[in-house]
């Protein structure tokens, strides 16, 4: 299988691209947030507006870093708590506090559930790793490591950054480029000849943002649009189709005009 021509990398986001933890955040998240706001209506004599899944998961949760999901969300119901600080526990009413607590949820569905790789994208890293192209994952999930190694496939994956590596060396959270700018460093290649292979709105602009040479969205819940609006070169349902050879050719066929500028400009190299 001869090696492509166009892309030297490709990073992966975790939750909802390699595996099905994304459907599991979203219930862990929309759990925390019921009962957060359940108690504070009933306090506060006020009517109960839930969490929605759908349109609150994927506009302030999705792919965020946890304490800044936990205030994008608060802030768009005009509630405004202490951030605290990450030992808060989960009982204590501030963003951290809260993010605690979904943390917890999480952890425990993962010991009870365990954790589902897509078998397409197994498919496609395995490819990927046979015909010489580097990999690397960019979560902002602090699970990140959990769940790689809970799936057996923290070897196929030269880099790692996650929410954990992130806050140790001070990188800001999708949308920021951050993310995929380390791996991309850290791998020794180029923004502009790696691919980004993303499931969430924040995700894409994040690919966006860093200038790399092929953002590919990935539309598990209708929001193909969006996805691409927001940044995604190519929108795919699932990644069954998707190969090295079939990523040569989208990275091929992009028209370059706008890396170009940006590289006037100093942002891609």
């Amino acid at each position: 299988m001869r090696r492509p021509q166009h892309f030297d990398a490709v990073i992966f986001d975790l939750d909802g691209v390699v595996t099905d933890t994304a459907s599991v955040h979203a219930i862990a998240w929309k759990a925390l947030f019921d009962d957060y706001l359940r108690g504070r209506a009933e306090d506060r004599g006020e009517t109960f507006r839930p969490f929605s899944a759908e349109v609150d998961y994927d506009g302030y949760v999705d792919g965020k870093p946890r304490y800044e999901g936990v205030r994008s969300f608060l802030a768009s119901r005009g509630i405004d708590l202490p951030f605290g600080s990450p030992g808060d526990g989960p009982d204590q009413e501030t963003v951290c506090g809260l993010g605690n607590r979904k943390d917890a949820t999480f952890a425990e569905a993962l010991a009870r559930d365990g954790v589902r790789v897509f078998p397409s994208s197994l498919r496609l890293i395995q490819e990927l790793a046979e015909v010489g192209i580097p990999r690397a994952i960019a979560s902002s999930s602090k699970n990140c490591a959990q769940v790689l190694r809970l799936c057996g496939i923290e070897d196929l994956f030269q880099v790692r950054i996650d929410g954990a590596v992130a806050a140790d060396l001070g990188l800001a959270g999708k949308p920021a480029p951050d993310y995929f700018l380390k791996c991309a460093e850290l791998l020794g290649v180029s923004p502009v000849r790696t691919a980004v292979i993303e499931d969430a709105i924040s995700g894409v602009q994040a690919g966006r943002a860093g200038g790399f040479g092929l953002v590919i969205g990935i539309d598990r819940r209708g929001d193909g649009a969006e996805l691409r609006r927001h940044g995604a070169d190519i929108v795919v349902s699932d990644l069954l189709h998707a190969t090295a050879k079939s990523i040569d050719q989208w990275r091929a066929a992009k028209r370059p005009d706008s890396l170009v500028d940006m590289a006037r400009r100093g942002r891609v190299h």
